[in-house]
Parts: structure tokens; C-alpha cells; sequence
């Protein structure tokens, strides 16, 4: 592989190597024999793996290894008065942003496949990277969360596919340069970017039209802002979806008591059998049809998809079965948008239960803010709704919106609670919950603590 750099470099400085997408960057960069440096405001498993892989890393923002790089890489949340920033370009060193850094990794790799959409990207592309993966296709792979049958985020292959995601946030995936572009959805969030839905579908489009005209796109036909920029896309174009003019439909889906969906697998108006998935939810035959359009794109036999997409058992926090405490069911989903809770409740009610307690964090006060309403009505399908304080992440609390101002706009929901304690919420749910309960947390922090600290507890008990 050959990557295509401005200048001679061999020494690679990543400020924010231990993000999710920058340590995969950082690996492959590793393998191809770059010299590898980087910083981070605290170790993790996944710098102390880059580091016995040979990475030098420094905690803290000192620039102790910036000054001898050749270039320097940074991610979105790194600003430019980072002291390391700084530094290098009183040094005069060179510096890229992490989705440049990631197209010219793209680019070195005939066949690239970029998964991009505002829900089921790291879904959608585990699929397809296990797809490739059991058919021998041996792919770089790098996914936005822990998928345990490549132990981890990134795998590094030996072959010309790469399988991605491609994040809309900042637009970062205007700097991909895909083969294969795969568009699940486009709806409204990242508001604190974004300026309005039009702004959104632009991007989106924009990055539709990174495909070349040999290449193809996957489009979500039944998402109504992807069907209105599909005419301006000149590449080759699959469509999947339930609208009948879908190129990949799914008829006759039945799920069986942990909402697992089986479905018949339709290609322009012709059944080519049946499709059976160990992940829950109506979302992931959506996700499964986006996969399983790509594989055949890339010319993966029918028998060798229906054989492995099956052998798929989800990826953490995407609905994590925990645990049970008094015969309840202990779940975590990283669902933190109103179309994802909608998503994964309706996935819920397919699984054999009782009640559904469902423990929503809020994630970041201007998506909550901006879809303040759209959350109000979210939760219809959960029996009783318990509402933690907003995860800030990378924002500060201005008091203009409080998991409060949800609570107020929740009141035709029969049974909803606002407590501020992760504690409080454990104590509080503990003594209710019965056998065959689904207790629920969801968000994109740290709310899955709840559902260890309720199996905790009942390990004590």
C-alpha cells in the first residue's frame, strides 16, 4: 500500500490517538511501518494495545513527541489552541485533520466501502465487514464500537477492501473517497453543527456524490430525503428498502421470543430465500438488507450470505443483554436519538416480557434541546420511563434545557420519573422489577453503569 502524503514523512503525531476511529488509524499506519506518536488525556486498553504495538504515547497535552514529527494528525473535538497544535505549527510542522488522514488511507484501497447515515453505521458495517471476513476476502476493517469477532475496532487485512464508517458530524466524510458509498438514512441531529435539515441532506448528498461513476451506492429507498437526491447521483445505484420498487426487499417477517426477525430475501420482484439474524429488531433487517445489497455487489454467492449473516450476534451496547437480576432481563443500547429509541423499543416489545422499564440518559444538551419534542414522544412503547441527568460530553451546561424540561413534556405518559443519581435510579428500581421484566437503559454515555450496578447489587443480595 502507498499512501499518498504532501511530503517525505515517517514520524505520524495523533493528538486524540485513543478515539475509536483515530487508534484505527493509528494501527494501520503502524502495520505500513510509519513511525507512530500520540497523546491523550488519560490511558486506556486501547492506548496501552497501541502501545505495546509500538506506539509512543503521551497523557496530557505536553508536546513532549510532537517536536521531531513529520506530520501531525488531529481529531474533530482537538481545537486549534491545543498546546500541541500550537506547537507544531510554530515548528512548521504539517498538520491534517483525522478524515483527511482517513481518505488517503481510503484511497490507497481499490475497493473502499464507506458506511454513512444518521442511525445504524456501526451496525450496518460490522455486517459487511463480516461478510467480507467469512468469505475470505481477509478486510481492513474499522468500526465505531467493540466487535468481538475481530476483538476490537480495527483489524488490519491483507487484500484490496476496506470497510469503514463515514461520520456526517462536521462533515467529515466529505474528505472520503468510497467505491462503494452505503446510505442507511438521513434524518435531523448533530444540530449543534448542522444549521438546519436542508444543511443535513446537502452533506449527505455531497457524500453520495464522492462515488465514482464506476462505483456504486446503496441507498435506503424508503427514507424519503435519500429518494429526493437519488436522481442527481450519477453512479450505479442498489436500492433496498419495503417500497416495492426496491432493487433488495424483505417479505413475510416473523421474529421468535428474544426479537430476533427471519425474513424472505427479495431481489427485483424475485425470492431468493430466506434470511434468519441473531440480532433483535425491525432496524436490523433494514441494516441486513444494506449489507447483504453490498455482498452481492461485490459478487458474494447468496448460500455463503444467508450462511454467515446469520452468525452476527450484534456489537456492544448495541443490545447488550447484561444479565438477569430477579428474573429480569438487564439491557444496554446506545440508542441517544429519538428514531433510535422508537427503533429499539419497537424491537423490545418483540421480545418475551412483562413490563419494559426503560432508563434514559439524554446525550449532550444542544441534541436535547433541539429535539426536545421528538424525545417527549419517543417512549411510547416503554411501560415506564425513568429520565438521568444529560451526558454532557463535549458541552457545557448552559441552563437552558435539563432532563427536567423532558419531563415536563412528558406528562400523557402514564408512568415517568426524573431521579439524578445513578444510585437513586438503582435503588429505585430494584425493589419493582419482576421476572421477565426488560429493564432498558439507553443513551450514548455512561448509563449502561446502571444495569452493572443493578446486577451488582443483586450479586450481593
Amino acid at each position: 500500500m502507498k499512501f499518498e502524503l504532501d511530503h517525505n514523512v515517517n514520524h505520524i503525531h495523533l493528538i486524540g490517538i485513543g478515539g475509536i476511529s483515530m487508534s484505527g488509524i493509528a494501527e494501520i499506519l503502524l502495520k505500513e511501518g510509519f513511525q507512530v506518536s500520540g497523546s491523550d488525556v488519560a490511558a486506556t486498553p486501547i492506548t496501552e494495545r497501541l502501545k505495546a504495538k509500538g506506539a509512543r504515547i503521551d497523557f496530557g497535552h505536553h508536546g513532549t513527541l510532537v517536536e521531531d514529527a513529520d506530520l501531525i494528525v488531529y481529531s474533530a473535538a482537538i481545537k486549534g489552541d491545543n498546546p500541541e497544535r500550537v506547537l507544531g505549527q510554530k515548528s512548521n510542522i504539517p498538520e491534517i485533520d483525522r478524515a483527511k488522514m482517513l481518505g488517503k488511507i481510503m484511497k490507497s484501497y481499490p475497493y473502499a466501502i464507506a458506511i454513512a447515515g444518521s442511525h445504524g453505521k456501526t451496525t450496518t458495517t460490522s455486517f459487511i465487514s463480516l461478510l467480507l471476513e467469512y468469505s475470505d476476502l481477509d478486510p481492513t476493517i474499522m468500526v465505531g464500537g467493540n466487535l468481538a469477532e475481530i476483538g476490537g475496532n480495527i483489524k488490519i487485512g491483507n487484500s484490496d477492501y476496506f470497510v469503514t464508517e463515514a461520520c456526517e458530524y462536521y462533515e467529515s466524510f466529505l474528505q472520503f473517497q468510497p467505491k462503494i458509498g452505503v446510505l442507511l438514512n438521513i434524518d435531523k441531529d448533530h444540530l449543534d453543527y448542522f444549521q438546519d435539515m436542508d444543511h443535513i441532506i446537502r452533506a449527505f448528498k455531497g457524500f453520495a456524490e464522492l462515488v465514482p461513476p464506476e462505483g456504486h451506492l446503496i441507498a435506503f429507498n424508503d427514507n424519503e430525503h435519500i429518494r429526493g437526491i437519488l436522481p442527481d447521483i450519477h453512479c450505479q445505484k442498489v436500492t433496498y428498502g419495503l417500497r416495492e420498487d426496491s432493487d433488495f426487499t424483505a417479505e413475510n417477517v416473523v421474529y421468535n421470543d428474544l426479537a430476533h426477525p427471519s425474513f424472505d430475501l427479495y431481489y427485483q420482484g424475485k425470492n431468493l430465500g430466506p434470511i434468519t439474524l441473531q440480532i433483535p429488531g425491525m432496524h436490523n433487517v433494514y441494516n441486513a438488507l444494506a449489507a447483504i445489497a453490498t455482498a452481492f455487489v461485490l459478487g458474494i454467492p447468496l448460500e455463503d450470505i444467508q450462511k454467515n449473516i446469520t452468525r452476527f450476534k450484534g456489537i456492544h451496547r448495541r443490545f447488550d443483554v447484561l444479565g438477569k437480576v430477579k428474573g429480569a432481563t438487564i439491557v444496554d443500547d446506545y440508542a441517544h436519538h429519538p428514531a433510535e429509541i422508537e427503533a429499539t423499543l419497537e424491537a423490545v416489545r418483540n421480545y418475551k416480557h412483562r413490563k419494559v422499564w426503560c432508563v434514559f440518559q439524554p446525550h449532550t444538551f444542544s441534541r436535547t434541546k433541539a429535539l426536545l419534542d421528538d424525545f417527549s414522544k419517543a417512549f411510547a412503547l416503554a411501560d415506564h420511563v425513568i429520565l438521568a441527568d444529560i451526558y454532557a460530553a463535549r458541552e457545557k451546561d448552559d441552563g437552558v434545557v435539563s432532563s427536567e424540561s423532558l419531563l415536563a413534556l412528558m406528562e400523557n405518559h402514564p408512568d415517568t420519573y426524573y431521579l439524578k443519581s445513578f444510585e437513586e435510579i438503582r435503588d429505585f428500581l430494584y425493589p419493582r422489577i419482576q421476572a421477565e421484566d426488560i429493564v432498558l437503559t439507553m443513551g450514548a454515555g455512561d448509563v449502561y453503569r446502571i444495569g452493572e450496578m443493578l446486577l451488582d447489587l443483586n450479586n450481593r443480595k
